[in-house]
Protein backbone atom coordinates (compact mmCIF):
# COMPACT_ATOMS: atom_id res chain seq x y z
CA UNK A 1 0.00 0.00 0.00
CA UNK A 2 1.63 3.67 -0.86
CA UNK A 3 1.12 6.24 1.47
CA UNK A 4 1.86 10.00 1.48
CA UNK A 5 3.51 12.07 3.98
CA UNK A 6 3.33 15.92 3.46
CA UNK A 7 4.57 17.67 6.48
CA UNK A 8 2.81 21.05 7.96
CA UNK A 9 4.75 23.84 7.59
CA UNK A 10 5.07 26.43 9.99
CA UNK A 11 3.35 24.57 13.31
CA UNK A 12 3.83 24.84 16.81
CA UNK A 13 3.60 21.15 17.27
CA UNK A 14 3.87 18.68 15.03
CA UNK A 15 0.72 17.75 12.91
CA UNK A 16 0.68 16.54 9.15
CA UNK A 17 -1.58 13.69 7.77
CA UNK A 18 -0.69 10.37 5.94
CA UNK A 19 -2.55 10.19 2.86
CA UNK A 20 -3.28 6.86 0.50
CA UNK A 21 -2.12 7.59 -3.11
CA UNK A 22 -5.82 8.86 -4.00
CA UNK A 23 -4.94 11.98 -2.02
CA UNK A 24 -7.47 10.93 0.96
CA UNK A 25 -6.31 11.46 4.43
CA UNK A 26 -6.03 7.67 6.37
CA UNK A 27 -4.25 8.89 8.99
CA UNK A 28 -3.87 12.57 11.33
CA UNK A 29 -0.46 12.37 13.22
CA UNK A 30 -0.57 15.00 16.23
CA UNK A 31 2.13 16.22 18.80
CA UNK A 32 1.28 17.41 22.21
CA UNK A 33 2.37 20.90 22.52
CA UNK A 34 3.49 21.19 26.24
CA UNK A 35 5.04 18.10 27.09
CA UNK A 36 8.27 16.57 28.52
CA UNK A 37 9.65 15.08 25.56
CA UNK A 38 8.34 14.32 22.11
CA UNK A 39 4.43 12.80 22.40
CA UNK A 40 2.58 12.01 19.12
CA UNK A 41 -0.79 10.40 18.36
CA UNK A 42 -1.55 9.09 15.14
CA UNK A 43 -5.29 8.54 14.84
CA UNK A 44 -6.97 7.15 11.42
CA UNK A 45 -9.89 8.53 9.51
CA UNK A 46 -12.94 7.97 11.95
CA UNK A 47 -10.60 9.51 14.74
CA UNK A 48 -9.90 6.48 16.83
CA UNK A 49 -6.11 6.45 18.04
CA UNK A 50 -4.13 3.80 16.18
CA UNK A 51 -0.43 4.26 17.24
CA UNK A 52 1.17 6.35 19.97
CA UNK A 53 4.46 7.91 20.44
CA UNK A 54 6.72 8.95 23.53
CA UNK A 55 10.19 9.68 23.79
CA UNK A 56 11.93 8.23 26.23
CA UNK A 57 13.81 11.00 28.39
CA UNK A 58 17.30 11.00 30.03
CA UNK A 59 18.86 9.39 27.08
CA UNK A 60 22.21 10.07 25.90
CA UNK A 61 20.68 9.35 22.39
CA UNK A 62 17.43 9.32 20.79
CA UNK A 63 14.81 6.97 21.65
CA UNK A 64 11.54 6.30 21.38
CA UNK A 65 8.59 3.59 22.61
CA UNK A 66 5.54 2.55 20.17
CA UNK A 67 2.46 2.05 21.60
CA UNK A 68 -0.61 -0.05 19.95
CA UNK A 69 -3.76 -0.45 22.64
CA UNK A 70 -1.49 0.62 25.39
CA UNK A 71 0.96 -1.95 24.89
CA UNK A 72 4.72 -1.35 23.88
CA UNK A 73 5.30 -2.93 20.73
CA UNK A 74 8.76 -1.83 19.89
CA UNK A 75 11.28 0.92 20.91
CA UNK A 76 13.68 3.06 18.35
CA UNK A 77 16.72 4.01 19.22
CA UNK A 78 19.43 5.83 17.36
CA UNK A 79 22.72 4.58 17.46
CA UNK A 80 26.49 6.12 18.12
CA UNK A 81 28.04 6.31 14.97
CA UNK A 82 30.45 8.62 13.59
CA UNK A 83 29.18 8.99 10.29
CA UNK A 84 26.12 7.53 8.76
CA UNK A 85 22.82 7.14 10.86
CA UNK A 86 21.65 3.63 12.14
CA UNK A 87 18.82 3.37 14.12
CA UNK A 88 18.04 0.25 16.20
CA UNK A 89 14.13 -1.17 16.18
CA UNK A 90 13.75 -3.55 19.59
CA UNK A 91 10.30 -5.66 19.61
CA UNK A 92 10.26 -6.59 16.22
CA UNK A 93 12.66 -8.59 14.13
CA UNK A 94 13.57 -5.59 11.94
CA UNK A 95 16.23 -3.50 10.51
CA UNK A 96 16.61 -0.30 8.63
CA UNK A 97 19.31 -0.05 5.82
CA UNK A 98 19.37 2.00 3.26
CA UNK A 99 20.74 6.13 3.02
CA UNK A 100 18.43 7.81 5.76
CA UNK A 101 20.34 11.04 5.35
CA UNK A 102 19.34 10.81 1.71
CA UNK A 103 15.73 9.91 2.85
CA UNK A 104 15.71 6.68 0.43
CA UNK A 105 15.52 3.42 2.96
CA UNK A 106 14.06 0.44 4.07
CA UNK A 107 12.36 -1.34 6.50
CA UNK A 108 13.62 -4.78 6.28
CA UNK A 109 12.79 -7.92 8.60
CA UNK A 110 14.95 -11.72 7.65
CA UNK A 111 16.12 -10.13 3.96
CA UNK A 112 12.26 -9.34 3.29
CA UNK A 113 11.27 -5.61 2.49
CA UNK A 114 8.43 -4.20 5.00
CA UNK A 115 8.32 -0.31 3.78
CA UNK A 116 10.36 0.91 1.26
CA UNK A 117 10.85 4.99 2.07
CA UNK A 118 11.59 7.52 -0.07
CA UNK A 119 11.97 11.55 0.25
CA UNK A 120 9.83 13.38 -2.44
CA UNK A 121 12.57 16.63 -3.21
CA UNK A 122 11.48 19.70 -4.48
CA UNK A 123 7.94 19.95 -2.59
CA UNK A 124 7.49 22.72 -0.03
CA UNK A 125 7.96 21.10 3.36
CA UNK A 126 9.10 17.31 3.59
CA UNK A 127 6.85 15.02 1.77
CA UNK A 128 7.84 11.66 1.62
CA UNK A 129 6.76 8.54 0.08
CA UNK A 130 6.01 5.40 1.45
CA UNK A 131 5.51 1.82 -0.08
CA UNK A 132 4.54 -0.92 3.00
CA UNK A 133 3.97 -4.16 1.52
CA UNK A 134 2.13 -5.51 4.12
CA UNK A 135 -0.88 -3.84 5.24
CA UNK A 136 -0.46 -5.93 8.54
CA UNK A 137 2.64 -4.18 9.57
CA UNK A 138 1.61 -0.69 8.20
CA UNK A 139 0.62 1.54 11.29
CA UNK A 140 4.15 -0.26 13.39
CA UNK A 141 5.97 0.72 10.50
CA UNK A 142 4.64 3.97 9.52
CA UNK A 143 5.35 4.79 13.55
CA UNK A 144 9.13 3.88 12.81
CA UNK A 145 9.04 6.32 9.68
CA UNK A 146 7.81 9.10 12.04
CA UNK A 147 10.53 8.44 14.63
CA UNK A 148 13.38 8.51 12.18
CA UNK A 149 12.33 11.75 10.82
CA UNK A 150 11.75 13.51 14.17
CA UNK A 151 14.96 12.22 15.35
CA UNK A 152 16.47 14.18 11.79
CA UNK A 153 14.30 17.07 11.83
CA UNK A 154 15.66 17.73 15.52
CA UNK A 155 19.07 17.01 14.76
CA UNK A 156 18.72 19.44 12.01
CA UNK A 157 17.05 22.11 13.58
CA UNK A 158 19.94 21.87 16.45
CA UNK A 159 22.47 22.30 13.70
CA UNK A 160 21.06 25.61 12.42
CA UNK A 161 20.57 27.18 16.17
CA UNK A 162 17.25 26.70 16.38
CA UNK A 163 15.40 24.36 17.91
Amino acid sequence: MNYYIKQKLFSWNDKFSVKNSQEQDVYLVEGEFLSWGKKLHVRDSSGKEVLYIEQQLFKFLPSYSLYINGKELAKVSKEFTFFKPRYSIIGPNWQVEGSIWEHDYQIMSNQKVIADISKEWLTWGDSYALDIKDEEHAVLALGIIIVIDCVMASQQASNTGSS
